[in-house]
């Protein structure tokens, strides 16, 4: 069955991690495990955590995140996740903004990926979705408050 034959989607939660620096944002992008693409960290909704305290779980585990989640989804993207060789569902992730204090050493996929700081245009001109880059390039911290 191809993804155009199944009607329904996934819901996944994501963290939009960012840092300021120098009063300008800067986008933290991790690499896929198996494309090795760029991409933010996200996952399955998890058994009593709300949507955002999931997307952070997923920050951390993926990139090794420790900060705070704002409560505020700013955005949604869709994609096609591969679940096994040959099989792609379609997804729909909700987006939380994390905002960064430190970056652990150890976390459980390190190995698997790649972790770099990008400018919210390099980090949008990376990244597949375009819903996904255009929520990057217009993502503005200040208006979280």
């Amino acid at each position: 069955m191809t993804a155009a034959d199944r009607p329904d989607s996934r819901t996944q939660y994501a963290a939009l991690c960012y840092r300021t620096h120098k009063s300008t944002p800067e986008i933290l992008l991790i690499t896929s495990r198996t494309t090795r693409r760029w991409i933010v960290p996200k996952g399955w909704p998890m058994p009593d955590r709300t949507p955002a305290e999931a997307a952070l779980q997923e920050a951390y585990e993926e990139a090794g995140v420790r900060g705070t989640v704002s409560n505020r989804c700013v955005g949604v993207f869709s994609y096609m996740k591969n679940i096994s060789d040959g099989i792609d569902i379609p997804c729909v992730a909700m987006v939380f903004p994390v905002q960064v204090k430190t970056l652990t050493a150890r976390f459980p996929e390190r190995k698997q990926r790649r972790r770099e700081w990008f400018s919210r245009k390099k980090a949008a001109a990376l990244v597949q979705e375009p819903e996904l880059a255009d929520l990057l390039r217009n993502f503005d911290p200040r208006k979280l408050r």
